[in-house]
């Protein structure tokens, strides 16, 4: 079969051939229609510093997907061939304390598709039956492939009450906009999103913000008195691992207010503790999906209406991966799909 490989170490991806895995006991044997590139990805084909310690060539990367089954293991009795189906990404140890108490999110142990072990890149993937999603059949397939990030997005959002609160989101890459789609979709009152790339911040208007803001030519004091708000954001969402933005929601921060954190930054930061403190804040780190409930609660949200489709701006038929990522890397985009088994998939955006 085809797939996208990190041959060895160095920047870079190839394609090529490899065999066919086959299921085992417990697994299930998929056929990759849709798969997202994830700024992961991006990490691993360009060979920085997490990926040189992190990644074991060769390997098959990718981890968000959409597919359909083609053949089950022995002992898998709730998965059919032909039924589309998506995955969870971390394969947990089930033996720590919290894998056997039923919190399979906080497992330590986690094994990453496409990290550590075989991905999604490829015409086919192995996954334990245990980590599958049957996606609705109204799911749109680019949507459902991306279920990865927007479970990100929503475990994220589902953190804090965000009903008629003021939420700050710092960061609009798509899982940023997608958290900010989930907060007007749970009736947050005003949903503030900021970057300094021009380019998302007209995506996150798409979904439905109260306003975009361009951080390097306005201030968040400014956009707080234009609205209105006199005691500061109730909610915030950091996204973008960026020391400048965490700076900005402790200063944006009401007393009492309550921050989820998402974004990874490159290098270790400072944090205003007194502002911690005086202000009573509540930070809580955020990684993953909330194993399964997450993966209903997109479900349920898609099936009510909501909308994540204006986050993907692009498509394009897997041969053309190396297009597909200079364009994920450009930032003149949202998520970029490749589309597997098709030749000639069109550009969307």
């Amino acid at each position: 079969m085809k797939a996208l490989v990190k041959a060895e170490a160095g920047p870079g991806l190839v394609m090529r051939e490899v065999p066919r895995p086959e299921p085992g006991p417990n697994e299930v044997l998929i056929r990759v229609l849709r798969a997202g590139i994830c700024g992961t990805d991006l990490h691993i084909y360009d060979w920085d510093h997490w990926a040189q310690s992190t990644i074991k060539p060769p390997l098959v990367v990718g981890h968000e997907f959409a597919g359909e089954v083609v053949e089950v293991g022995s002992g898998v009795e709730a998965y059919y061939p032909g039924e589309i189906v998506g995955a969870e990404g971390h394969l947990v140890c089930g033996r720590c304390r919290n894998c056997m108490a039923g919190r399979r999110w906080l497992c330590a142990n986690t094994v990453g598709i496409g990290v550590q072990r075989d991905g999604a890149f490829a015409d086919y993937v192995v996954m334990p039956a245990t980590n599958l999603w049957a996606h609705n059949e109204k799911t749109p397939l680019d949507v459902a492939a991306i279920f990865d990030p927007f479970g990100n997005a929503v475990h994220t959002a589902m953190q804090f009450r965000v009903a008629a609160e003021d939420v700050l989101i710092t960061g609009a890459g798509p899982i940023g906009i997608m958290a900010a789609a989930v907060s007007r979709h749970l009736g947050a009152r005003h949903i503030v999103i900021t970057d300094v790339n021009d380019y998302r911040l007209g995506l996150a208007e798409k979904v439905g913000v109260t306003r975009a803001v361009n951080v390097a030519r306005t201030s968040l004091a400014d956009v707080q008195r234009e609205l209105g708000m006199k005691e500061g954001f109730d909610v915030a969402f950091e996204m973008s691992g960026h020391a400048s933005a965490v700076a900005q929601i402790f200063d944006s921060m009401a007393h009492g207010g309550r921050i989820a954190a998402l974004g990874l930054p490159a290098d270790e930061l400072s944090v205003n503790w007194q502002e911690l403190v005086f202000k009573m804040l509540t930070v809580r780190g955020v990684y993953g999906r909330q194993m399964f409930e997450t993966w209903y609660q997109m479900s349920v949200f898609v099936e009510s209406g909501l909308d994540i489709s204006p986050v993907i701006t692009h498509k394009f038929a897997a041969d053309d991966y190396e297009e597909a990522f200079r364009v994920a890397r450009s930032g003149e985009s949202g998520k970029v799909i490749l589309e597997w088994g098709k030749e000639g998939a069109a550009d969307v955006h």
